[in-house]
């Protein structure tokens, strides 16, 4: 699924890597422990989270996940955004709870990392 249809169903904010949005991902993890992302997510996957701080980036770098989307109406800090800006990753927020974010996106046809 392209990023930019991720975008289109989350209703989403592009905080940096609008130039990025035709890439595509294969699978979606939704996880705010980032110590679960490690031990779960493969790689080139979307990462779903509520949890906003800079480790997110450095979790999503280690496993070259190039998209992430911030549920809840959560904004990334500046510091955040410069570093996404850095690694070439794509940051979204949406308004939508990380359960339906991710039942949306599942039901337009993006599987669980563990189905991909």
């Amino acid at each position: 699924m392209k990023i930019e249809e991720i975008r289109h169903i989350l209703e989403a904010n592009v905080w940096v890597g609008e130039e990025r949005l035709e890439g595509e991902v294969h699978a979606a993890c939704g996880c705010d422990l980032m110590s679960d992302v490690l031990a779960f997510a493969k790689e080139e996957v979307l990462l779903l989270t509520g949890l906003v701080n800079p480790q997110v980036i450095r979790t999503a770098e280690m496993l070259d996940i190039k998209a992430i989307v911030f549920v809840r109406g959560k904004v990334p800090t500046q510091d955040m955004i410069t570093m996404a800006k850095q690694k070439s990753m794509t940051i979204l927020s949406t308004e939508y709870p990380l359960y339906i974010a991710c039942g949306k996106l599942y039901r337009m046809g993006l599987m669980n990392e563990g189905e991909a």
